[in-house]
């Protein structure tokens, strides 16, 4: 356990190599408006072109969002890139990689996107993204009971259309998606990892949400350290977690931080 910042900080420095693992949304930078809304950052740009250029640095990015966003987000040469929480993937080379069979998920999703637009519709405050590889249902701008009630309705629905053999589900009060099962960060934490290897790496995994956390053992069992970005008080609700930082305001303090000492 890191028990604080200067332990934190001294194992890091002591890494021969480094490798960031990192989610852009809630960990990077704050979230969008809206899902499809593409907002770059250049502090951001700036961070991750400054520590992908340090030969002792690798820097990955494993988002929920596509990795056409996740490129429009970050057009920064030498990241490995991964969208939709890993089920799609740009190399270093900039090769990208598909770790599902696309006609193999689609068909079922065309299905459940038009029972879900039809459950919607004229309903406000829900947003419907469909990000190719799975489809997601926002209600965090529509009143509780009624969000709990529709999220609830979309899923008993698409669940009579689904073989689960292939699926995987992401819920909470305000957020339904449906995604393939290699949608899993912590699997592709895993995949990359074996993959791309980095001798005499130290793994350092920064993210905010319950999908970051699926990673956080994987980096456990490679020798690495996890950093939660939350507000709440710790450590009480730490988990897997090694350290906590606050914001993204605070990870990109960090970073900075980080490639000043590079």
């Amino acid at each position: 356990m890191l028990q604080t910042r200067d332990d934190l900080d001294r194992w890091v420095a002591a890494a021969p190599r480094l490798w960031l693992f990192l989610d852009y949304d809630g960990t990077l930078a704050d979230f969008s408006p809206t899902p499809d809304l593409v907002e770059v950052d250049p502090e951001v740009v700036r961070l991750i072109r400054g520590l992908a250029s340090k030969s002792n640095v690798r820097v990955a990015v494993i988002s929920g969002r596509t990795l056409d966003i996740v490129r429009q987000l970050l057009p920064v040469e030498g990241v490995l890139m991964a969208g939709v929480y890993g089920v799609e993937i740009q190399l270093l080379s900039g090769e990208v990689v598909y770790r599902e069979d696309y006609q193999h998920i689609r068909p079922a999703l065309n299905r459940i996107k038009l029972l879900w637009q039809s459950l919607t519709s004229g309903r406000a405050g829900f947003f419907l993204e469909d990000k190719g590889w799975s489809l997601a249902l926002h209600a965090d701008k529509s009143e509780k009971a009624l969000a709990r009630e529709v999220l609830n309705a979309a899923h008993q629905m698409a669940e009579k259309e689904l073989p689960r053999r292939i699926f995987r589900w992401f819920v909470d009060d305000t957020f339904l998606e449906v995604a393939p099962l290699q949608a899993h960060k912590g699997r592709t934490v895993d995949f990359i990892y074996d993959k791309f290897p980095l001798p005499d790496c130290r793994m350092v995994y920064i993210g905010d949400d319950d999908k970051d956390e699926e990673a956080f053992g994987t980096v456990h069992s490679l020798g690495g350290a996890n950093i939660l970005v939350s507000n709440r008080p710790w450590p009480r609700h730490l988990g897997e977690a090694d350290y906590i930082l606050e914001t993204p305001a605070s990870v990109r303090l960090w970073l900075q931080q980080l490639l000043e000492q590079l």
